[in-house]
């Protein structure tokens, strides 16, 4: 019989934990890693077991040794009491969302949020009675001042995905948890590896394990972890739910868990490097990255985080449309797409004006949002040159 992994972890390091974390060889024959466990039906072997429903699992959607196996895994890295998992990022917060406010309840939302969590709340939200209100990023604890007798819980992100204020997470908790309001964070930027949520005030923690617990950009999956106050809703509103993700995208989240925290610490010093190089470009009026110590958020990264992933902001000069074009249009090495988190490199154009509500975005330029993957920096660099050089020739 495979030695079982060691239960006291907690004095390994964190790569050795991601290592360790759900898996148990001895129970699974001496394979490597828990099997894809597909299935809907559990039989039960007797009337008396059926009727009491005796048993570890009732149904598919109840969970599977695959789903328990991540959901141990994430809870212990999170440093939480529990973790249910979803079908994507935006289901992952939908859900954290859903457990802790109701109709009439008055919930507070950072206006750098994520754009289709507000689409959500703006619309499923405000459908059901709840009063959503949009407030400035980097209020911290002067958000008690927006707070009502009906305020049950605040939304954070730190940095924000796109325009990357940062938020001072343990000061809005406390002010929060003084009203006896309820702190959900997406934390998908950071990962429990670089920001411990639940160490810094937060009770529901989101992330999107479609970046970079992915690594790959070929999965959907979303992690829902809470402390031992907060669980219990959170597992019960799972339930009513039962909005699972597929068991082959499960088996690829414990695969990709093996190798994050190797994955992350290159893409973020190779994301840092190059927002570095970008302050030395001629054609860029700022660059929006916490880690730089001229970031507004610089000072409150570097107390709460442990370091930076691979995703951050540049602004440029003023340029012209066509310009900007080409510039974008002949990258070789960085392709325009909707996410994050994966082997390769992504740029977008971005303008949050169009819907940013407690704030004004005036960034001074065409604004674009870069995730550094796995290439070589110097390639990426001499592909960027060659941009910046058609858009001073258009």
């Amino acid at each position: 019989m495979s030695k079982t992994p060691p239960r006291d972890r907690g004095r390994f390091g964190a790569d050795t934990r991601l290592v360790l974390a759900g898996r148990d060889p001895g129970a699974q024959h001496g394979f490597v890693n828990t099997p894809i466990y597909r299935g809907s039906t559990v039989l039960y072997p007797t009337y008396d077991d059926i009727k009491h429903r005796r048993g570890r699992y009732n149904y598919g959607t109840s969970g599977t040794p695959t789903m328990d196996a991540l959901c141990e895994a994430w809870s212990e890295i999170a440093g939480a009491a529990g973790t249910v998992l979803a079908p994507s990022g935006l289901s992952a917060l939908t859900l954290a969302l859903m457990s802790c406010v109701s109709a009439g309840d008055h919930l507070l939302v950072t206006d750098s949020a994520y754009r289709p969590t507000r689409i959500f709340c703006d619309g499923v939200l405000k459908r059901y009675g709840v009063e959503v209100e949009y407030y400035d990023p980097v209020i911290g604890a002067g958000i008690a001042g927006l707070m009502r007798d009906t305020t049950r819980a605040v939304l954070v992100e730190a940095p924000g995905s796109q325009t990357f204020e940062m938020q001072d997470v343990p000061a809005i908790a406390a002010a929060m948890h003084a009203r006896g309001g309820t702190v959900v964070m997406d934390n998908t930027w950071a990962t429990p590896l670089l920001f411990p949520p639940h160490e810094r005030g937060v009770d529901l923690a989101v992330e999107a394990g479609t970046k970079y617990l992915s690594g790959g950009s070929d999965l959907l999956l979303g992690l829902v972890s809470a402390n031992a106050e907060h669980y219990p809703a959170l597992k019960r509103t799972y339930e009513h739910f039962a909005n699972c993700p597929g068991p082959e995208d499960i088996f690829l989240g414990l695969r990709g868990l093996r190798t994050m925290g190797l994955r992350l610490r290159e893409h973020g010093a190779r994301g840092l490097a190059m927002a570095q190089w970008f302050q030395t470009r001629p054609e860029v009026l700022r660059v929006l990255h916490p880690g730089l110590p001229d970031d507004p958020g610089h000072a409150i990264w570097k107390r709460d985080f442990s370091g930076a992933s691979g995703l951050f902001g540049v602004i440029l000069k003023p340029v012209s449309e066509e310009a900007l074009a080409a510039f974008l249009d002949g990258l070789e090495l960085f392709g325009m797409g909707f996410s994050w988190g994966g082997f390769e490199s992504l740029v977008i154009p971005f303008d949050p004006t169009v819907y940013r509500t407690a704030t004004r975005w005036q960034p001074g330029g065409p604004a674009l949002r870069f995730h550094i993957g796995l290439e070589d920096p110097e390639d990426l660099k001499a592909d960027l040159e060659a941009g910046f050089a058609r858009m001073g020739a258009a």
